[in-house]
């Protein structure tokens, strides 16, 4: 699916009375359509006390409307082979569809019901909890999950992103019922919502199924939350957690952009040459060449506020202190070693082919008109983006290594015989 597809003329953009935004785009390729309805809430709008909130109320809204039980809402979806999710992330949270062309009015409205009328029944609201503390607890014993959990927290402090978007323990057990209502009151109303639509639809009926479900969903008057965020300042620290483990985990942090910095891109394109898939630097460097690694790469997650740029290795303990030599010099040489322009130019078709692939379906093409939409980056960002990318030089990639890559956060893991005179050397 080429670029254009995302563009003008064949992309319909309108709000609604109410303020919502729908976004149409017709692919008559294949009998199926695809739709997202995004809000624009997720953890960043928790208290840290009710942490996780969001992601438990995504998870609810499919178990039971004023009118619907989740046996229902379930019944109704698998009658028809469509398929009906939810997802929470930092920045915003979805509803996610897809269906036969002939079957998605009755799907959207649906999923227009979960999200305007969820009822929480407190028996689904128990049953959602113990799954939710199953799958913490369950983390817990991952030993990744544990190192970034650990390196979150030094990052980000008192700022919502240091929590794990599935909450902890102690926040999950106390969520209540008025919680979520309190919250869905707040947030899920129609001038914070954005619908994407793609697939063999005109946009004419599409906007008709919207209006027809969420036309006469009245915004309240009362104004949005706005967000009031603790800054994050950077005071790099090195944190351990010890435990029994065949191998060691070693994590480094450095804070990086938004997704609305200008570095975005060339950070973007770092990460990729870094740590996308076996011909990354930290792949070819660590375990190819010096057998260090069991896993290594690097990620660079999307944010609208700080992120985060993480670079990690799992090697046997006694090589934990060589690792993170190692590690923070493949990252860190980047302030004064230039790319080549073979090396750029591979990291731009790489990332570039992954970002085209990525908009092959109908749900993929529905997921990035609407994140873009919701992060108020617009339609157009796509483009933008890939131009973004492609005008990215070696001395760019140098100049925003030197702005980023110094003084790392570091998370280590592992028997404490190895990690601890690790630690111990950083201080």
């Amino acid at each position: 699916m080429t670029a254009s597809l995302l563009q003008a003329p064949r992309l319909h953009r309108t709000v609604l009375a109410n303020g919502l935004t729908v976004l149409v785009l017709e692919n008559p390729v294949a009998d199926i359509v695809s739709a997202r309805l995004f809000i624009r809430a997720g953890s960043t709008f928790e208290a840290p006390h009710q942490a996780g909130l969001v992601s438990f109320l995504m998870g609810l809204l499919t178990k039971g409307t004023d009118t619907l039980s989740s046996m229902a809402i379930a019944e109704a979806v698998e009658s028809v082979g469509a398929s009906l999710g939810t997802d929470a992330a930092a920045d915003y949270s979805v509803i996610s569809l897809k269906t036969v062309s002939a079957d998605f009015a009755e799907i959207f409205a649906l999923a227009a019901t979960v999200l305007r009328q969820p009822n929480f029944p407190p028996d689904e609201i128990d049953l959602e909890r113990k799954l939710t503390l199953q799958q913490i607890r369950s983390m817990q014993e991952q030993p990744f999950t544990v190192a970034f959990n650990q390196l979150r927290r030094d990052m980000y402090g008192e700022h919502p992103y240091a929590l794990p978007g599935i909450g902890t323990e102690a926040t999950i057990s106390a969520i209540t019922q008025q919680d979520l209502v309190t919250f869905h009151r707040q947030h899920m109303r129609p001038d914070n919502v954005v619908v994407t639509i793609v697939g063999r639809i005109a946009p004419e009926a599409a906007l008709a199924h919207v209006e027809k479900s969420l036309g006469d969903w009245m915004a309240s008057a009362t104004p949005l939350p706005s967000l009031n965020l603790p800054p994050v300042t950077a005071a790099p620290t090195c944190s351990v957690v010890t435990q029994d483990t065949n191998q060691a985990i070693v994590m480094v942090g450095y804070p990086a952009a938004s997704v609305k910095h200008p570095a975005y891109p060339a950070l973007k394109l770092i990460n990729t040459y870094l740590g996308n898939g076996l011909s990354s630097r930290l792949f070819v460097e660590l375990r190819e060449k010096r057998g260090l690694a069991y896993d290594v790469s690097a990620f660079y997650p999307t944010r609208l506020g700080p992120s985060q740029f993480v670079a990690y290795i799992g090697t046997a303990p006694e090589n934990a202190a060589t690792a993170l030599d190692g590690l923070r010099f493949e990252v860190e040489r980047l302030q004064t070693t230039v790319l080549t322009d073979e090396e750029l130019q591979s990291a731009k078709n790489k990332l570039l082919g992954q970002y085209a692939l990525g908009k092959q379906t109908n749900a993929q093409i529905a997921q990035i008109l609407g994140w873009y939409e919701i992060l108020g980056l617009g339609v157009e960002y796509d483009q933008q983006f890939q131009d973004m990318v492609a005008a990215v030089t070696v001395l760019d990639a140098e100049a925003v290594a030197q702005e980023f890559f110094h003084s790392p956060y570091i998370s280590l893991l592992g028997p404490e015989e190895f990690v601890a005179p690790v630690a111990a050397a950083q201080s």
